[in-house]
């Protein structure tokens, strides 16, 4: 077993607004912390990865590849296939944040892997 404390973590702001804190990374799934702000924006992108995520406060809001809003209220999950094109804001006035797990692992915080 590996076990990683919070000081063995390092929460990164992959833009701005938006931070990453990578919890645990195994060989074939990664699981990581994400936070952003109001107002904050992920980018329309795709990535390999088959992506798992539970929303715990705040809004999270998906956009999909054909303009179709998605919001993720608290309490509530989802699942992106991998290669699906998604963008993902924070419309709220609060913080919004959610734990995602990647499989194949994503084992370093950028968007673009």
């Amino acid at each position: 077993m590996d076990l990683v404390t919070p000081d063995d973590r390092e929460t990164v702001e992959a833009m701005d607004g938006v931070f990453l804190t990578q919890l645990a990374v195994g060989e074939r799934m990664s699981i990581q912390h994400l936070r952003m702000e109001p107002g904050a924006r992920v980018p329309m992108h795709d990535h390999h990865h088959e992506q798992l995520g539970f929303v715990y406060q705040g809004t999270q809001t998906f956009i999909l590849e054909d303009g179709e809003a998605v919001d993720v209220e608290p309490g509530g999950s989802y699942f992106l296939e991998s290669g699906e094109p998604h963008a993902a804001e924070n419309r709220g006035d609060g913080i919004m944040e959610a734990i995602d797990i990647f499989s194949p692992p994503r084992p370093n915080p950028s968007w673009l892997d």
